[in-house]
């Protein structure tokens, strides 16, 4: 796979954290990164990326995911490895009461961000709620990322995706029509929601009430983040009080857009208007079929969706996928193969996009990574994405206590009482 090496260069050859110039919209923000798993680490990468300084802190035994595999890198889990760049670790066990919670505050002191997913009032009782936080930094932007969030008969359950995914009501249009509900293939309620967090708090570092020095609490929940994205499911129900069904790979309002099969493999063709309709039939040599009064609209189609789908299916098998994506492509309609992971990883547009770099980390060796797809002319693209490796458990513990402003002596007691390297 083509990965610049001028990348690669830019890392210090003995593997130990890469600390570069500030560079990216969020430089000189510092956020303090109380969150796990998938929604809210990928919200920080998401800033760290943007330039934002990002300080993890975890538990002894780590973020969950350092667990998760296989497969692992020499001991480090690849699910770990793809949402923790640009980030410093530090190890506080949280467990220990009030003292550890006050190197929290004394911490959120120095911090524009607080973010943290804990299940709701976990930190209430740890005396590190946005009431106890904002008394410290009053401008501190403190994000809560949950299941179900802050509040409502669902709010204390444990969330995760796939239960997000489910109870929105997504899982029940995903799947093929006469099969049984299926997930998506990525976690798309932690990554919907952890989207939606990073978009919140760089709404309110720009915000005139920041800059003069009042902050904000922001509750973003798994759930709340997938019911936003029935859009036009939703308003399908809202028109005319019907469940909308699952349809496979078939969208429920535009045809011909799905997936059909060719005579060797699946591919992509998505008709999205008239003027389309007509160029894919000229494109496959069937006029005929153009003039057919029973597909000449969309909305015509849509009503005769079983006979069409059977029709095209039938000139489809004739020839192989390569036949129809270069036919289409011609005729300027929408199609696409339906790659695999590694068919999209390695293709020629990834590659000219700069989609993936390469990190290299002091134990699981050269690590490839996907680069953040936020492309902005007035800063440096590679500067953005590679300021930092992801970070070992508890790496820069003492850095940062330092750093904050804790004296050696301080940080040589804490760290024998519940701080690990």
């Amino acid at each position: 796979m083509p990965v610049s090496m001028s990348q690669s260069d830019l890392l210090q050859k003995s593997g130990k954290h890469m600390l570069m110039q500030p560079s990216g919209p969020l430089s000189g923000v510092r956020v303090l990164d109380l969150t796990q798993v998938l929604s809210g680490p990928f919200c920080t990468q998401i800033l760290g990326d943007l330039g934002a300084e990002i300080i993890k802190v975890e538990p002894p035994s780590g973020d969950g995911t350092r667990k998760w595999g296989p497969p692992f890198l020499d001991g480090e889990s690849a699910y770990f490895l793809s949402l923790n760049r640009n980030k410093q670790s530090i190890v506080i066990d949280l467990k220990k009461g009030k003292e550890a919670s006050e190197v929290i505050k004394r911490m959120s002191e120095k911090c524009d961000v607080f973010i943290e997913n804990f299940r709701p009032g976990v930190l209430r009782k740890l005396g590190l709620s946005y009431d106890e936080i904002s008394k410290r930094n009053p401008r501190i932007v403190y994000c809560s990322i949950s299941g179900y969030g802050q509040t409502g008969p669902l709010s204390r359950k444990p969330g995760y995706d796939l239960a997000a995914f489910a109870a929105s009501g997504i899982m029940s249009l995903t799947g093929e029509r006469s099969g049984p509900p299926v997930k998506a293939g990525v976690p798309v309620a932690d990554i919907g929601a952890g989207m939606f967090a990073a978009i919140a708090i760089c709404s309110m570092l720009s915000s005139k009430r920041v800059r003069d020095g009042k902050g904000c609490y922001i509750d973003i929940s798994l759930y709340d983040s997938m019911i936003s994205w029935l859009t036009f499911q939703a308003g399908s129900y809202f028109a005319t009080g019907e469940n909308p069904v699952a349809l496979g790979s078939a969208h429920p309002i535009i045809a011909p857009y799905q997936a059909f099969k060719a005579s060797d493999r699946f591919f992509i063709l998505a008709v999205g208007n008239d003027a389309q309709w007509v160029r894919m039939c000229k494109s496959i040599q069937n006029e005929k079929l153009a003039r057919d009064p029973r597909f000449l609209t969309n909305s015509d189609r849509i009503t005769h969706r079983e006979e069409l789908e059977s029709l095209l299916s039938k000139i489809f098998q004739t020839r192989r996928a390569s036949y129809w994506l270069r036919v289409f492509d011609k005729a300027g309609v929408p199609c696409s193969p339906i790659n695999t992971v590694e068919e999209a990883l390695k293709s020629r547009h990834t590659s000219h996009r700069k989609l993936i770099f390469r990190l290299r980390h002091p134990k699981a060796g050269y690590i490839r990574c996907i680069a953040t797809p936020i492309k902005l002319s007035c800063f440096d693209q590679e500067m953005m994405r590679i300021r930092r490796r992801p970070p070992l458990l508890g790496e820069h513990s003492r850095e940062i206590l330092l750093r904050f402003g804790f004296t050696k002596s301080e940080v040589t007691l804490l760290t024998k009482k519940f701080i690990v390297q």
